[in-house]
C-alpha cells in the first residue's frame, strides 16, 4: 500500500522540529555545566578567559565552545554576552553563572542655555568644571588657565602641539585626564588637549568623552548615558 504524502510530510516536519529542540536543550546543558569564567587578560580586540579552569583566547566577535561571547575588548575591559546578555568586566573579576540583568546606567539629561549652547556641570580629577558640550571638538580642550586651576601639569604631562582654532594657530599639550565626570556618569583615561592660550573660557567636553557615551536627543532635550 503506498505511502501517503502528508504523512511523510508531517513526519519530516516532526523530525526537523525534534531536532531542533534536542539542539536547544543540548546547548542550555553544555552552558548550564559553566561554573565560572574569570577574566586573565586583556588585549585590543582579544581577551584571554578561564572558563571552568579551561583557557579560552576570543577574538572579538568569537564565542566559545562554552557559549560565551566577547563582544569587544581593550585594555580597561573586555564587555562578554552571555545567555543574550551584555556585560563589561575588568581584569581579575570573576563572574558566577547566575547573571542577574545589567543595571541600567545613569542618565544626564541637558536642557540648552538661552545661546542654544549645551553647558553642564562636572569634574576633572575630582575638581569642579562648567563644561560646554562640543560635538566638533575632536578632545576634551581647556585653556591653560583651566589647567593650572585643576593642577595639570600639561608641560610635563603633554606632548607638545600645533592646533587651529578660531583665532588661528596655537599651541597645545596632548594628554590623558585621569578621571572625567559628568552627573552620575564617570569615565577613566579620556584624552585631552590643553590649548596654550586664555580660551576657552570653558572646558570643551569633546568626542574623547562623548563617543564613549550614548547620546539622544528629544526634541530640544538632550540625554548622554554611559555606554555598557
Amino acid at each position: 500500500m503506498p505511502s501517503n504524502p502528508a504523512n511523510i510530510a508531517m513526519h519530516g516536519t516532526l523530525n526537523r522540529t525534534l531536532h531542533t529542540l534536542l539542539l536547544v536543550v543540548a546547548s542550555a546543558l553544555a552552558f548550564a555545566a559553566v561554573d565560572g569564567i574569570t577574566v586573565i587578560g586583556l588585549f585590543k580586540d582579544r581577551a584571554v578567559l578561564s572558563i571552568d579552569g579551561k583557557q579560552r583566547l576570543l577574538r572579538s566577535g568569537q564565542t566559545s565552545p562554552e557559549g560565551v561571547t566577547l563582544v569587544t575588548a581593550d585594555s580597561n575591559g573586555a564587555i562578554l554576552e552571555i545567555d543574550g546578555q551584555r556585560t563589561r568586566h575588568s581584569l581579575g573579576s570573576r563572574i558566577g553563572t547566575a547573571f542577574a540583568p545589567p543595571r541600567e546606567q545613569p542618565a544626564v539629561r541637558v536642557w540648552p542655555t538661552s545661546q542654544g549652547m549645551y553647558a553642564v556641570v562636572g569634574s576633572i580629577n575630582g575638581y569642579p568644571v562648567n563644561f560646554l558640550i562640543d560635538t566638533g571638538a575632536t578632545l576634551v580642550a581647556m585653556s591653560r588657565r583651566e589647567a593650572k586651576r585643576l593642577g595639570i601639569d600639561y608641560l610635563v604631562r603633554g606632548d607638545p602641539a600645533r592646533v587651529t582654532t578660531a583665532s588661528g594657530r596655537v599651541n597645545a599639550y596632548h594628554l590623558v585626564l585621569d578621571r572625567v565626570k559628568v552627573g552620575e556618569i564617570m569615565l577613566n583615561h579620556v584624552e585631552a588637549t590643553v590649548l596654550d592660550s586664555d580660551y576657552p573660557t570653558e572646558v570643551l567636553l569633546g568626542m574623547s568623552f562623548l563617543s564613549r557615551l550614548d547620546m539622544r536627543r528629544e526634541g530640544r532635550l538632550l540625554e548622554l548615558r554611559k555606554k555598557y
